[in-house]
């Protein structure tokens, strides 16, 4: 079998979270009733005109900054003319040979081993409706039409599945912590163009490039570049097709790319400086100022969580992972949580809550100063786990104060020494075996006695109370 290299490169696309539209005041959000969010400027009606919007500006100057990008400091834009339902105006304002942003990267790391990602360019457009196809007809919503979007490109530098869903998952980090755009996949904030060839491993050209349109899942992507490669494979050794440079779409259902149309070149679009907008002029004091803002990226939160709250690598590797989860965990630890009780709780009861529905950790009725009461409850001997995580539940589920709670539902710990004593006393007269055992030397019998109160007590006990009843009944 022939060893062929193969390159892929990408397209993605990643909506700016912007309050208005590119060129025009409606409101860019999402969910909204279709075409309820659209004017003549959207909508691309004769004669309206496009007004720039200044913080699409100034949020893909930050994002290139953060990619390590040269800021044109001047830049201008273009129409791209093609007629397709979704894009009213029969062109796209977007930026052809003078893109706000060039080259810059980003590092990613596939088993083990870490390289760089070279970017081409950022450039600033506008997005395009969102057809919908029915039975007997389709439907476009034009709510999505002049949402502000930057195309981010790649050079043709990656080399399996792998490698790009490590490059999409930390350019989604990147791109969350640096505040610029949702990158929620679900609402189609970040979708991609996938461009793939193989060739033999001597050649001095890239193979026939073949581009998969409009991904929006990683898992789509990787499962999509798995059959394209394969497709692409059997055609070369094999001869039974004959591949050419076109558009591709993934049916997920079936397995397998499907072909949508031949791919254009960048002459059939007919690009031309839009005459309606000025070129975007540019001083290094604006690109400093922005610069001044940029916020902390990953990997120095993960090394900061380490060196200041003493945890684990792994643990602030998985924290730092997304944003709105590290944020929630620093939230917990200013309301006085311990770090590592923080981080064992989020990891492993919080993530699992939110992997398990369908939103966010900001979405949950649990917050970060209930949290941090839970834990301090544990801490203070006011509640046992299990009743923490009784409590732990009833918050996810209508929120509350966990106190509260622990009173409502009769799980506050046994406190009282004299109680706690009577339970003690019944745990060493019906355990002689173990207390010989704790006499003569073992420990562990300690724990068997400790468990043998929490039962008696119904498990409201405090512990640290009932270790040190034992042991000053057994040391004596």
């Amino acid at each position: 079998m022939t060893d062929f290299v193969v390159t892929i490169g990408l397209e993605t696309h990643v909506q700016l979270n912007t309050k208005t539209k590119i060129w025009c005041g409606c409101a860019n959000g999402y969910g909204a009733e279709p075409n309820t969010q659209i004017c003549p400027v959207c909508v691309g009606y004769p004669g309206t005109l496009p007004v720039l919007n200044r913080e699409a500006i100034q949020k893909s100057i930050q994002a290139g900054l953060l990619l390590g990008c040269k800021i044109n400091l001047r830049n201008k834009h273009d129409r791209k003319s093609y007629y397709y339902p979704d894009m009213p105006k029969n062109y796209q304002i977007t930026q052809f040979d003078e893109p706000i942003c060039i080259g810059g990267g980003l590092d990613i790391e596939v088993d083990g081993e870490k390289r760089f990602v070279e970017l081409t360019r950022i450039h600033l457009e506008e997005d395009v409706g969102k057809s919908t196809h029915f039975d007997a007809c389709s439907g476009v919503d034009y709510n999505r039409a002049g949402t502000p979007l930057m195309e981010i490109v790649t050079e043709p530098c990656m080399h399996t599945p792998d490698e790009v869903v490590a490059y999409l998952s930390s350019l989604k980090q990147i791109l969350q912590y640096g505040g610029v755009s949702e990158c929620n996949l679900e609402e189609g904030n970040i979708r991609c163009d996938l461009n793939v060839s193989l060739a033999l491993p001597d050649a001095k050209e890239l193979g026939c490039k073949v581009e998969i349109k409009n991904m929006n899942t990683f898992r789509g992507i990787h499962r999509a570049l798995i059959a394209e490669i394969a497709r692409q494979k059997k055609a070369l050794e094999t001869g039974c097709e004959v591949l050419v440079q076109e558009t591709r779409r993934w049916d997920d259902d079936l397995g397998r790319t499907e072909s949508m149309r031949s791919k254009e070149d960048a002459h059939d679009y007919r690009y031309f400086p839009d005459p309606d907008l000025m070129p975007i002029v540019l001083t290094e004091e604006e690109v400093d100022a922005i610069r001044a803002t940029l916020p902390e990226l990953p990997e120095a939160r993960k090394a900061r969580l380490q060196s200041e709250l003493d945890l684990p690598e792994y643990d602030a590797e998985v924290l730092v992972a997304d944003k709105a989860v590290a944020d929630f965990f620093e939230a917990t630890v200013a309301e006085g949580a311990d770090a590592k009780q923080a981080s064992n709780w989020i990891m492993t009861e919080v993530l699992r809550v939110v992997s398990e529905g369908d939103g966010e950790i900001t979405s949950l009725k649990l917050t970060p100063t209930h949290l941090a009461t839970l834990i301090k409850m544990i801490k203070d001997g006011a509640i046992n786990r299990s009743g923490a995580k009784e409590i732990f539940a009833e918050l996810l589920e209508n929120g509350g104060e966990p106190s509260a709670i622990a009173k409502a539902k009769g799980l506050e710990a046994v406190q009282d020494t004299g109680e706690i004593e009577g339970f003690v006393d019944q745990a060493i007269a019906e355990n002689p075996q173990s207390v010989e055992s704790y006499k003569a030397g073992k420990e562990n019998a300690m724990q068997h006695l400790v468990g043998q109160v929490m039962r008696f007590s119904r498990g409201k006990a405090n512990p640290q109370i009932a270790i040190e009843l034992l042991k000053s009944k057994l040391d004596a």
